[in-house]
């Protein structure tokens, strides 16, 4: 028993020996486990970039493409084509056709894609409850098709937009345009019929001098008018709409919250003082860098900054560079646009500011945000400005109906030139071809990348939020109101209604007598309208230092 006990007492020590390797062997595959497991990671996440993109240089910085990854067809944003010279020897760089862009109508441009989509946008209404504060509206006179106003109101809904107010003639007021934007929540569509012009003919402002140097001109001047009638017409429709915020803009022209959380504007104008009555923001310019662009909301990405965020020495420093042989800093105004707050007695004060019939309104100019314009950035622009103009192409007509020296060049060109000639004059003028100017000016901050419109564009409409809004037009309207609608535009022909504000004017006239003037401050109090503006040359530069010394 003894032998037998001694025998048995032995093997608890036998195992607790032979258990040691185990233990070892257990720690040892762990550890590699816990090793390889993130290198697996990290290798995977590697092969899903490099499948998804690949890499990118923008402004001469090396970066990786996120967004390049959206397409099938890996096209890179505009501005971020990769140049060879700045990457190893070694390196594969797939290339970003500038023929990408299909030049096809109005189903391209906002039809759905195949390439992935933004879920942030799937399935979003894009229709705002009454609780969201503060409510802001634009309104706009335009006379774009589609492909050009639906990614604008839709962009602008995403960063806090709510209403549209629509003054709408031309390619937009036809039946198959209108419908679309009358279909769209918030969107009120405006159309110039005689009992439009026969209201704004009743207008005070007729009767005002600070808009009448603008009365009864052609072209620019005449437009000018009718945007500020225009105006004043909308903002008696966002007081009855319960709007806070009013804003007048373009088509050609997107708010750009920078410095806002979110990316919001109704953030933006939240956080603005009470007592705060206008909200400036200055604009930046495109530069595109092709001559065959066909969405700028989608391929422009360099623009130049307002006079208004550089510090004045580089500006006038490089004043010279960035103005490119062209008679101003930028091709066309550079004195911002403006929010303003909806109360009362409020006025426009031309396409640019707003005012106030009992006081002089308190102002204050974002340091970040901005509006961006993207002007001339298609050859077309070119002859259909020229086409919305019946001026005679010589220096001394053209000033009579253009306020700005560049659209006077480019109407006598588009008037008197071949498209051979017109094209030429466009990529020396308007095309940002030179490398070396673009990479200094982005060094000195003149030139900046801004990809978020961009990015938003692209997600809506690869989500099929645009092709989703002419679909639904189709069944939401009925036949009976597309048949009245176009009856009325029949009958507005009928009577040669034309859009005018001469027209507009001398019909005023014969009515002023008997039109109620409401009391307001005396004129010689009042700011005049402000007209788009050049932004300052080298000659304000002397000014300003004859005023120092």
């Amino acid at each position: 028993m003894a032998g037998l006990h001694g025998s048995s007492s032995s093997r608890p020590l036998i195992s607790t020996s032979s258990s040691h390797p185990h233990q070892q062997l257990f720690t040892s595959r762990l550890l590699f486990l816990l090793t390889l497991l993130p290198l697996t990671l990290a290798a995977f996440a590697f092969v899903l970039q490099w499948r998804g993109g690949g890499v990118g240089v923008g402004d001469g910085f090396l970066i990786a493409d996120p967004v390049a990854r959206w397409s099938h067809y890996h096209h890179h944003l505009p501005g971020m084509d990769i140049d060879s010279s700045l990457l190893p020897a070694t390196t594969t760089v797939r290339s970003s056709s500038s023929s990408s862009t299909s030049p096809g109508g109005c189903a391209d441009i906002l039809g759905r894609s195949n390439s992935l989509s933004f879920s942030y946008f799937k399935d979003w209404k894009f229709d705002y409850g009454a609780d969201l504060k503060p409510k802001i509206c634009i309104t706009a006179s335009t006379s774009a098709g589609l492909e050009q106003t639906i990614p604008w109101i839709f962009y602008h809904k995403v960063i806090g937009v709510s209403n549209f107010f629509l003054f709408v003639e031309g390619k937009a007021a036809s039946p198959a345009v209108s419908k679309v934007f009358e279909s769209i929540p918030g969107v009120k569509v405006i159309y110039r019929t005689r009992e439009l012009e026969e209201q704004q003919a009743k207008s005070r402002i007729w009767n005002e001098t600070w808009l009448s140097s603008f009365f009864y001109k052609p072209c620019n001047y005449e437009l000018f008018v009718k945007q500020s009638l225009n105006m004043e017409m909308a903002i008696v429709m966002a007081r009855d709409a319960g709007m806070n915020w009013i804003i007048h803009l373009d088509t050609d022209e997107l708010i750009h919250p920078a410095g806002a959380r979110e990316y919001s504007l109704r953030q933006l104008l939240s956080d603005v003082p009470s007592n705060v009555d206008m909200v400036v923001f200055p604009n930046y310019e495109s530069c595109i860098e092709r001559d065959d662009i066909k969405e700028p909301f989608s391929e422009v990405s360099m623009f130049k900054k307002n006079y208004d965020h550089l510090p004045k020495d580089v500006y006038f420093g490089n004043y010279r560079e960035a103005a490119r042989n062209n008679p101003n800093y930028f091709l066309t105004y550079g004195n911002g646009k403006a929010a303003a707050r909806v109360q009362d007695h409020l006025r426009p004060n031309g396409a640019h500011r707003w005012h106030n019939y009992m006081k002089n309104p308190i102002e204050i100019k974002m340091d970040d945000a901005a509006v961006l314009h993207y002007t001339y950035t298609k050859f077309s622009d070119l002859t259909s400005r020229r086409d919305r103009c019946g001026c005679k192409p010589t220096k001394e007509d053209v000033r009579r109906c253009f306020m700005l020296e560049f659209d006077r060049a480019a109407f006598i060109i588009a008037s008197t030139a071949t498209e051979d000639e017109m094209l030429s004059w466009y990529r020396e003028h308007v095309v940002w071809a030179d490398k070396t100017l673009k990479k200094k000016l982005m060094m000195k901050g003149i030139l900046t990348r801004i990809y978020a419109p961009m990015i938003i564009n692209q997600g809506l409409r690869e989500s099929g939020i645009y092709a989703s809004v002419i679909a639904s037009a189709n069944t939401m309207l009925s036949k009976d109101k597309i048949l009245s609608s176009v009856e009325s535009r029949n009958n507005t022909r009928e009577s040669k209604s034309v859009n005018s504000s001469r027209k507009i004017g001398g019909f005023g006239q014969s009515q002023a007598t008997a039109r109620r003037v409401l009391e307001f401050i005396d004129d010689a109090n009042y700011t005049l309208a402000i007209p788009p503006e050049s932004p300052p040359g080298p000659d304000d530069l002397n000014i300003d230092t004859v005023i120092l010394h």
